[in-house]
Parts: structure tokens; C-alpha cells; sequence
């Protein structure tokens, strides 16, 4: 019995549209990871980059759970006394609402190149549109997985 091992000719790229309307942000943020990085799939090969193309539609309205609204984040200007922070929900209220989501994606994959380059095929956005009609994704109902991922208001 050999172990297979994916080359670059077996690898297959969808491309898959998921609605992050109501979706608690940590279960989308696990769905996304793994689809990014091909564990999905049987073939999966850890030192290849063999995960779809994921485009989030209206990850302004993703939910949060508890108080992690207030949590916040941080961040070093690099000058000294440079440390600056802002809740989620002041980002979610903001001008990129689209980095909440992009940030908990990030920072479920491993810290390392290829990461960087699965991340790469990521679309994340505020509203509806996306523009990404041409490539046809698959719709991907995150909502219907688990009675879990979602949460009213």
C-alpha cells in the first residue's frame, strides 16, 4: 500500500460562494479554514496548496457570540507608545467590516508560506456584491450544516 501524494496536475479548484449573513464568525471561520486548505477533500496533501477559491458575501452581518463584541484587537504602529486597539464591533461598524472575518480566517491557518497563499484565494465582502459571477461559484449554505452556525440578533 502506497501513500498517495497530490502533484500539481491532481489538483482541482472550485470556486464556492458562502453568505455569512446570521453565521456565528468562529464556525464560518473552521468551514472557510478548512475549505482554503483542502481538508475537505480526499486527496488532501498537506505540503500542497489544493483548497478552493472562497468568496463571503455580507460578512457585515456576521454574529458574535457572549461579549466578543468588546473584545478587542491590537496592533504596534512600531513607534514607541504605538500600541493601539479597537473592539470588533467598532470594526464591524466601520469603514471594513471585512476584516473581522478575514482576521479569524487568518489566524485558523498555520503560520507558515503556503498558508499565505491559500489565503490568497479568499474574497471577502460587506454586501451582496461581489463580482465574481463569471467563475460561477457553488453556493455553499454554512446555515444548513448545523443548527449551530446560526443566531438570531
Amino acid at each position: 500500500m502506497k501513500t498517495f501524494t497530490a502533484t500539481p496536475a491532481d489538483i482541482e479548484k472550485k470556486w464556492i460562494l458562502i453568505d455569512a449573513e446570521g453565521v456565528v464568525l468562529g464556525r464560518l471561520a473552521t468551514i472557510v479554514a478548512m475549505r482554503l486548505r483542502g481538508k475537505h477533500k480526499p486527496t488532501f496533501t498537506p505540503h500542497m496548496d489544493m483548497g478552493d477559491n472562497v468568496i463571503i458575501i455580507n460578512a457585515d452581518k456576521v454574529q458574535l457570540t457572549g461579549d466578543k463584541r468588546e473584545e478587542h484587537f491590537y496592533w504596534h504602529t512600531g513607534h514607541p507608545g504605538g500600541i493601539k486597539s479597537r473592539t470588533k464591533g467598532q470594526i464591524l461598524e466601520g469603514k471594513h467590516p471585512e476584516r473581522v472575518v478575514e482576521n479569524a480566517i487568518r489566524r485558523m491557518l498555520p503560520r507558515n508560506r503556503l498558508s499565505r497563499q491559500q489565503l490568497s484565494h479568499l474574497r471577502v465582502f460587506a454586501g451582496v456584491e461581489h463580482g465574481m459571477n463569471a467563475q460561477q461559484p457553488e453556493v455553499l449554505d454554512v446555515k444548513s450544516m448545523n443548527p449551530k452556525n446560526t443566531r438570531t440578533a
